[in-house]
């Protein structure tokens, strides 16, 4: 019997398992001496019947071995591929090479991106040479400023808070136990500025690693704000009383000490000398409560303002009309500063109907014979930035809320 050379020399017949995206599965027997490329064609015949025509669609697919997920060299038998029987293998196209572009495309995008790039400041120059200079009128844009409904309310809320002190005093004045309440009421306050803290803002420092005493005191030089707050500990880092207390944060007992021996020396045996001392004991707790609400301008923005070359009363006078802000204030250097600091100082028409509607209000009549409401009044007066602390009180919240829809009301017609 005759048998042919090739036949008896043949390898290992494999029975593979072939797969493709598109989900076609087949078994494919080829001998393990079989080349990759060969084995390849074999499964596009299969799969793509036809597609043996373009000499370039073999180079365009590949076989990957599923268990190892090795691409398989098209030059290497499947022996030397290391493949086994009921191994599985699949068919891939290759993705297409990424082209290159153009020189033409790449000069038109530089092109277009030049034509798209803002000018520098030597293009600008260069092409307003020949314009006429025109100066531009400061004073019509700040009283732009001021047409708008939330700044209109913030320059009469002023003169209406003025108006509303003097009353509040006189009402608070003729109550017989006005010098006691305010003594509470001060003691209140007092008590409110040295252990009043804004928890969020003191739990963000200390996050970061600065100690708490060192960020509650940040956080009082700074109004609360934690980016302020945050700068002044960092350029305080190294100074030796960085954890020195604050003037006046320590001797509270004095003034109260003070205040007990008026107290007592108030209630002498004639009415008429008590009455008078008590006016006058008033009087002075309505100047102390005056230089503790002083207003303390931005340091930040006296800098920023002086920096312009700006005297530095100027720059406070500035920052106490336009309520610590600093382009306000800087609009208000510049114009024809109006209102002026005097101006602060002056109250609203007692007669007028806006007036005449807030005295009205029950609300309104009743928070002015409790002295915190006084005390609010002259917080927000010096500043401003503290009407949000006012407006959220309980106590002084209603009032504020009134006085503002009140305004509004009237506004409107």
């Amino acid at each position: 019997m005759f048998v042919q050379e090739e036949k008896i020399f043949a390898g290992k017949v494999l029975r593979l398992h072939v797969c493709t995206m598109e989900g076609a599965e087949w078994l494919e027997e080829v001998p393990e001496d079989t080349t990759v490329e060969k084995l390849k064609e074999r499964c596009l015949k299969h799969c793509l019947p036809g597609s043996l025509e373009d000499p370039k669609t073999v180079t365009h697919h590949k076989l990957i071995h599923a268990t190892s997920e090795k691409v398989l060299t098209d030059t290497k038998t499947v022996l030397e591929e290391n493949i086994q029987d009921r191994d599985v293998l699949l068919l891939v196209k290759k993705r297409a090479p990424m082209l290159l572009p153009k020189m033409s495309d790449v000069v038109a995008e530089e092109k277009r991106k030049q034509e798209q790039k803002a000018p520098d400041k030597d293009a600008i120059l260069k092409a307003t040479a020949n314009l006429p200079a025109r100066s531009v009128d400061r004073s019509v844009t700040h009283h732009n400023m001021r047409d708008f409904p939330f700044l209109q309310f913030q320059t009469e809320l002023r003169k209406i808070l003025v108006s509303l002190i003097e009353v509040a005093q006189k009402l608070l004045a003729l109550n017989p136990d006005a010098v006691e309440l305010f003594k509470k009421a001060n003691a209140m306050l007092d008590e409110d500025e040295e252990d009043r803290v804004d928890e969020i803002a003191l739990r963000q420092l200390t996050e970061m690693g600065f100690p708490e005493s060192r960020a509650v005191k940040a956080l009082r030089l700074n109004h609360m704000s934690v980016t302020q707050a945050m700068e002044w500990l960092i350029e305080h880092a190294d100074d030796p009383s960085v954890d020195a207390p604050l003037p006046g944060s320590v001797p509270a007992e004095a003034p109260a000490e003070g205040a007990a021996s008026s107290a007592e020396a108030a209630a002498g045996p004639s009415s008429e000398e008590g009455g008078e001392e008590a006016k006058d004991e008033l009087t002075e707790i309505f100047k102390k409560i005056r230089r503790k609400r002083e207003f303390r301008p931005d340091p930040r923005a006296v800098i920023a303002l002086m920096e312009m070359g700006f005297d530095e009363k100027e720059v406070v006078d500035a920052l106490r009309v336009n309520n610590n802000q600093q382009n306000a204030a800087c609009e208000w250097l510049l114009g024809d500063r109006k209102p002026s600091p005097e101006d602060l100082d002056k109250g609203i028409d007692t007669n007028s109907p806006l007036f005449q509607a807030i005295l009205e209000n029950p609300v309104v009549q009743l928070g002015l014979t409790n002295p915190k409401t006084l005390l609010a009044f002259e917080d927000m007066l010096e500043n401003p930035l503290n009407s949000t602390q006012w407006m959220n009180d309980p106590e002084t919240g209603p009032v504020m809320l009134q006085i503002s829809r009140i305004f509004q009301t009237l506004n409107r017609t």
